[in-house]
């Protein structure tokens, strides 16, 4: 059994040829999509605190506040000591919840926000999609001849937050039903550098799926690679730190609704712990 402080892992960095899959690193001066994350005051709380959990969207790890709203609320739990409890929170406040910490095993915060609906001008639209690795989504408005056409779509956001404890948990490697679902396939509280995840829509794997991973203080370089036949993806996280690993799956719309496009951003934030 691990102590207290948990063993060290010890890192290297790997030759970033030997990623499995294609990556890029992302300047800043790109084009961003803004990203949404659950920010918690601490990675990892000790037994009894209390947690407060903020709810962030934004670019390169720098956001704003979003407040917590009842009517998007369909899920906000934490998952810890085998049981899951709603967080208690009031609307319009940040940070969105608290809780009262185990801090004994690794625990889990789940998000999952109701649909929004947001407007883009066509060009403005085909660069958050081609920021986003959704060419697919480009060819078929082409295809469709709606290259000019401003783009309508309702997001959906699903968001997890893994808390390290005194020991491990297999608990985060579960899928927690999120429409769109980012799960570790070991607790990356207590892995050396090597990440192994699987992308799951609507609890299926996904495959071809563009995921990134972003480091707090390096915010600027993201990793990006795509899911593999199984939907699942190594990625080599090179220091220690927080992390923000985010996807975007967009598909057309039903034929009676008042968008064209449905969009679920998932998104998992961790600390890994170096030497």
């Amino acid at each position: 059994m691990s102590s207290p402080h948990f063993r060290k892992a010890r890192w290297r960095r790997s030759s970033l040829a030997a990623f499995a899959g294609a990556f890029l690193f992302i300047g800043a001066g790109q084009v961003c999509a803004h990203d949404f994350w659950i920010e918690p005051s601490s990675f990892r709380p000790l037994p009894g605190s209390i947690v407060s959990v903020g709810l962030r969207v934004g670019e390169n790890f720098i956001g704003d506040p979003v407040r917590r709203q009842a009517s998007l609320l369909k899920r906000f739990v934490i998952i810890q000591a085998g049981e899951e409890q709603p967080i208690a929170g009031s609307d319009n406040i940040d940070p969105a919840g608290l809780f009262e910490a185990d801090g004994h095993e690794t625990a889990l915060v789940v998000y999952g926000g109701g649909g929004s609906q947001i407007e883009m001008p066509a060009q403005r639209f085909d660069e958050y999609l081609v920021q986003n690795g959704l060419g697919d989504i480009v060819a078929e408005r082409i295809r469709r001849g709606e290259q000019d056409r401003v783009g309508r779509e309702r997001f959906y956001r699903n968001a997890k937050a893994i808390l390290g404890g005194e020991i491990g948990s297999e608990l985060v490697t579960r899928p927690v039903g999120l429409r769109y679902e980012i799960v570790p396939l070991a607790d990356p509280t207590r892995v050396e550098a090597v990440l192994d995840l699987r992308l799951l829509i609507d609890g299926e794997p996904l495959a071809g799926a563009q995921i990134e991973a972003i480091a707090r203080d390096r915010p600027a370089a993201r990793i990006v690679m795509r899911s593999d036949a199984k939907g699942e993806v190594r990625m080599h996280l090179p220091q220690a730190g927080v992390w923000l690993i985010r996807s975007v799956h967009m598909r057309r719309a039903g034929w009676f609704s008042d968008v064209d496009w449905e969009s679920d951003w998932a998104s998992l934030t961790f600390e890994m712990l170096g030497d």
